[in-house]
């Protein structure tokens, strides 16, 4: 199923490349995020504008990640919380309703088909947890509400996180040029100039995992990773912790600081990583993009798949230029406020289709 949204996304890319055409990459790459989501997690690809009472996708989940992370002037004087005062709750319930319409959309379609038959060697994850919820073999009663909590969980968490790594990682090849190149050349000499990139390649491509591993040390995905919550009283370094206190890693300044990462902190240098042990996964806390221990993210394994593939196919199938003679210099890297924090304007470049395939 990822090849087949890569290769109509190659295809229609290759298309403009003929024309000249400038493209808007962070939507491409978002509305290809958006369709591989929706086709593991629900089974089929929704339409934006059909689906979100004529919001896009996009702008929807943007807001309920921007509203998560806002500050609340109730979480820090609690009596304030019922006032509402920045309007954060009335907002949120409406996303909030906006969302469920939709789920409840979903299960009732699955349900439907369930009752005549029509996909039973077909399954997606919709209906693995409704086979669940109707099974009785939780310990729990597991009911609809879990069920959309969940494939809540599912879309956000799997549609934007990727979307958003893969923009930053594309805005960084593309200024600088260098390094793009010699990304190109390793994809040349491990892949060849007749066929795309497959998944069984990306394990041998060493250098695109260092580009990914410095993007993602330069722009975590969630800056302060997903609040936590201290379960037991604790000193760190001289700081008492106390039970129930909200946690908040800041990934953002430890990918950033110089005691930790010493060689040009702020610097997109993938060759740092040459020889080094440090990992992404969660082992190494100089660099945790997905978290650590139980909370790891657990789409980890996924999205890094979905990572490496995306940008190994976009650079190894075009070259690409910046619009209206902009210097590489001049892109704009500024970032956008939001429990995710994606590209604050979205990446344009003109494609030219460089395989010989």
């Amino acid at each position: 199923m990822r090849r087949e949204e890569l290769n109509l996304l190659i295809e229609t890319l290759k298309k403009k490349s003929h024309e000249k055409i400038v493209v808007d990459l962070s939507e491409i790459v978002t509305r290809l995020s958006v369709d591989i989501s929706c086709r593991m997690i629900f089974g089929k690809k929704y339409k934006d504008d059909q689906e979100f009472g004529g919001k896009g996708f996009k702008s929807v989940v943007n807001e309920g990640l921007q509203l998560a992370a806002a500050p609340n002037l109730g979480d820090f004087f609690p009596f304030l919380g019922k006032l509402d005062l920045q309007g954060l709750t009335r907002r949120m319930k409406a996303v909030s309703k906006v969302f469920d319409n939709f789920l409840e959309k979903i299960i009732d379609e699955h349900e439907e088909i369930d009752k005549k038959g029509q996909h039973q060697n077909n399954k997606d994850f919709v209906d693995t947890m409704l086979n669940i919820m109707k099974s009785g073999e939780t310990e729990f009663q597991f009911d609809r509400g879990h069920v959309k909590a969940i494939l809540l969980d599912m879309l956000i968490a799997s549609m934007d996180t990727s979307a958003t790594a893969i923009d930053w990682i594309l805005s960084e090849l593309l200024r600088q040029p260098n390094i793009m190149k010699k990304l190109q050349k390793e994809f040349e000499e491990k892949i060849g100039m007749k066929r795309m990139v497959e998944e069984l390649d990306l394990e041998k491509l060493e250098y695109l995992n260092m580009v990914i591993k410095e993007s993602l040390r330069l722009h975590p995905v969630a800056p302060f990773l997903i609040p936590h919550q201290s379960i037991e009283d604790s000193t760190i370094d001289g700081y008492f912790i106390p039970k129930k206190s909200r946690i908040l890693v800041n990934t953002y300044a430890i990918g950033r600081d110089p005691h930790v990462w010493p060689n040009n902190s702020d610097e997109f240098i993938p060759e740092r990583f040459v020889g080094s042990s440090i990992d992404l996964r969660g082992h190494d806390f100089e660099l945790l993009p997905f978290g650590s221990g139980r909370r790891r993210c657990p789409g980890l394994r996924l999205g890094l798949i979905m990572i490496r593939l995306i940008v190994a196919q976009l650079v190894h199938c075009f070259d690409w230029e910046l619009p209206n003679g902009m210097l590489p210099n001049d892109l704009d890297m500024s970032e956008e406020f939001g429990l995710v924090t994606p590209r604050a304007k979205h990446l344009m470049a003109i494609p030219n289709y460089r395989l010989s395939m």
